[in-house]
């Protein structure tokens, strides 16, 4: 099966998890592939922390308006070698402003560079404005209002991300709150280095449309049912959910289980270059355990485009041209 050939849906990308060889060494010309690998790679990742430590490098050089372009300009490079048609791409802008851009810059220019990729490519995108576990409540509502001032169609999303293991929800449900009143799509990490406890807590608290990951909701019956129910999109990120050492090998990962149960799941890199992955490697993965086929990436394209944050218009457009090709 040519995976390549499949037009395809993502919504759950790191713009600072996907710095490939070519972009680091056009802001680190001295570097060799094999410092690359070692410091942007997670091939030798044990958890989460390990795993966001890479995520630092990466946002050390992303710190100005060529930085930001050239890691735009990267990932939709990626994204069109995986025929992604429709793609949601997150980043936390608080963690761009080391060397003097404000956060509004941060978000306008990747805002304006993904325009001119997505016109360029045509390939329709939105952007997610992720807050981190670990920052404030007013970093948090900050992040959040970025999405109001904007009030630009292509940012269609908040995320809250990092580690759930070493902070607990608090500093975030006033923004979570903010999103809600202001009719703004909400998504989160959950269940991840966490149990399925995680996820509850995560959807009584913060109301969120979406789960990033959600895997370990496995572990309870009627958390499965009530993201049936509920209609509760879990983003999966089979290889990321390896080297974070959630699962030991891609066998035990429950996306089969998940899809067999028609919970709303989608597949997804979440950061391209630290988990060394494309979407054409997770679907060639998924199809050799699983004896995945094209109806079910069909199925997974269609389930992630409905729990897309976009417009109806758009989302229509999409799945007419994931159904027609």
């Amino acid at each position: 099966m040519n995976f390549n050939l499949l037009k395809k849906v993502e919504l759950h990308t790191h713009l600072d998890c996907s710095l490939s060889y070519d972009a680091v060494k056009k802001t680190l010309p001295d570097i060799t592939i094999l410092e690359y690998k070692k410091k942007f790679i997670g091939s030798s990742c044990e958890n989460l922390k390990d795993y966001l430590k890479c995520v630092e490098r990466s946002v050390q050089i992303m710190q100005n308006k060529y930085q930001l372009i050239l890691a735009v300009i990267d990932l939709f490079d990626q994204l069109q070698k995986d025929n992604v048609v429709y793609v949601e791409i997150r980043f936390a802008p608080l963690l761009h402003l080391k060397k003097g851009l404000n956060s509004a810059q941060v978000v306008e220019i990747i805002l304006n560079q993904c325009k001119i990729e997505s016109k360029k490519r045509k390939i329709k995108f939105g952007l997610i404005l992720c807050t981190l576990r670990h920052f404030s409540e007013s970093d948090s509502l900050q992040t959040v209002k970025l999405i109001n001032d904007f009030n630009d169609e292509n940012i269609v999303g908040f995320d809250l991300a990092a580690d759930e293991t070493a902070h607990p929800l608090d500093n975030h449900v006033k923004a979570f709150k903010f999103a809600r009143e202001n009719n703004i799509y909400c998504t989160s990490h959950a269940g991840e280095a966490l149990g399925y406890q995680s996820v509850v807590e995560t959807l009584d608290k913060l109301k969120t449309n979406r789960i990033g990951h959600g895997v370990r909701s496995y572990e309870n019956s009627c958390l499965l049912e009530r993201l049936k129910k509920e209609k509760v999109h879990l983003e999966i990120c089979p290889t990321s959910n390896l080297l974070t050492g959630v699962f030991s090998s891609l066998i035990q990962h429950p996306v089969n289980e998940f899809y067999k149960q028609n919970l709303s799941v989608g597949i997804n890199t979440d950061g391209r270059a630290i988990s060394n992955t494309t979407l054409n490697d997770e679907y060639k993965k998924l199809s050799k355990i699983f004896n995945w086929d094209v109806q079910h990436f069909l199925n997974c394209n269609i389930n992630a485009m409905r729990a897309s944050f976009t417009s109806e218009k758009i989302k229509e457009e999409i799945i007419l041209e994931l159904k027609n090709q």
